[in-house]
């Protein structure tokens, strides 16, 4: 077949698929909600190339949008209820009157949806109440972005159910206010960014300051190259406070170096920055400069056409969250490990980190074999299976139906 064919097929199938998901979710909400709705919208998850803990240090990012989307159905609502239901949860609707919404107050899943509603109405925005019914296939607490994915796709619908006409990164910033203030999550902005911007065949190069993003094609199938996601099966959970700890660690050696974030400190300026840090913290600063660096370099790599020549990036940048950031675990160690040895160009983490997905950049042709080693090796190991997604630059939040 022809690479037209091929594009032509997966460009079908893709139209079936999202047809199938309209339907399913639209079906969900008449027989829970009684009545149809208004639209249904869905939003990615992600997973991230380069760029790990860069973003609340201001910093550059280079993220992708996966397949698996949270999809939703909604119908607005003029008795300021807001009725949420998902096909993961416990089969109850969880009704809130937006007028009580509070930090504190909802939660579980339902945290979330509520929060994007909280943050839009304390940015003085008409946001009243709404009916909602999701199903998501982005898989939880394995550092690919489910909470933004849900943020994300309740955000572009309520913009659309009230009439806000927001940009896009004025949503992302909602969402990521949501997840830090509602939720109680101090995550920096790149996931929110990456599910409401990327492109489809395209990462994302976001400056996390300023918000400008630059689409950059990243053509896996005409290289010969697939992106393995490794789930390592190891629930990770941002609001326990590790990733806080590590963000205040971030902002206290800023502040010990008269910077207003990490992303001011170049490569060239490390070395003397480090000698006036306490040892606690140096590290953290390493990571985030060279992490800075790496996107620049990758996204050099891209423009080039020469995706396959990212591999050494990913391993080096997977080194740097294990020894300097020290996010990594066992078993996200034995995924990198075990899929370089298989013939694997690059892999790392990919996520917050304390467990979550590993990514791994293979050739098309070896991509059965690495999967199949790193199974192994999680087995020998006394780990549980893996579980083995592929990862395809997909298409940003949007209507759907």
């Amino acid at each position: 077949m022809t690479g037209d064919g091929t594009a032509a097929a997966a460009a079908t199938a893709t139209a079936t698929a999202t047809a199938a998901q309209v339907a399913s979710v639209r079906g969900g909400f008449e027989r829970i909600h009684g009545h149809a709705p208004d639209g249904v919208w869905a939003a990615p998850g992600r997973v991230n190339l380069i760029g790990e803990h860069t973003d609340y240090n201001d910093g550059f990012a280079l993220p992708m949008a996966l397949p698996q989307t949270t999809v939703l159905a909604a119908r607005r609502r003029e008795d300021g209820l807001l009725r949420l239901h998902s096909a993961q949860g416990d089969g109850r609707i969880t009704e809130l009157a937006v007028a009580d919404l509070a930090p504190g107050a909802v939660g579980g899943w339902a945290r979330y949806p509520a929060g994007v509603v909280w943050a839009l109405r304390e940015r003085g925005l008409p946001v009243g109440g709404a009916d909602v019914h999701l199903d998501s296939t982005v898989p939880t607490g394995a550092g690919l972005s489910s909470s933004a994915a849900l943020e994300c796709a309740v955000a572009v619908a309520l913009d659309e159910l009230y009439a806000l006409r927001l940009s896009r990164p004025g949503l992302a910033r909602l969402a990521q206010y949501a997840e830090n203030a509602f939720a109680g999550v101090p995550c920096g902005v790149m996931d929110q960014m990456a599910s409401v911007c990327c492109a489809e065949g395209s990462a994302l190069h976001l400056d996390s300051r300023s918000l400008e993003v630059r689409q950059v094609p990243f053509d896996l199938t005409g290289h010969g190259l697939r992106l393995l996601v490794l789930d390592t099966r190891v629930a990770h959970d941002l609001a326990d406070g590790a990733y806080a700890a590590l963000r205040a660690g971030c902002e206290r050696a800023a502040g010990l170096l008269g910077l207003s974030a990490l992303r001011d400190l170049s490569e060239a300026e490390l070395p003397g920055a480090l000698a006036e840090l306490p040892d606690a913290l140096a590290p953290l600063v390493r990571h985030v400069v060279t992490e800075n660096a790496r996107v620049g370099r990758a996204v050099d790599l891209l423009t080039a056409g020469e995706p396959e020549s990212l591999g050494p990036l990913l391993t080096a940048g997977h080194a740097s969250l294990r020894d300097d950031y020290r996010v990594s675990c066992p078993e996200t160690d034995l995924a990198v490990e075990a899929a370089v040895g298989a013939g694997a160009l690059g892999a790392r983490m990919t996520g917050g980190g304390f467990g979550g997905s590993v990514i791994a950049l293979v050739p098309a042709a070896a991509a059965g074999t690495v999967a199949r080693a790193v199974t192994a090796a999680f087995a020998a190991a006394g780990f549980g299976a893996p579980a083995v997604l592929e990862a395809v630059p997909s298409a940003g939040a949007r209507r759907i139906g």
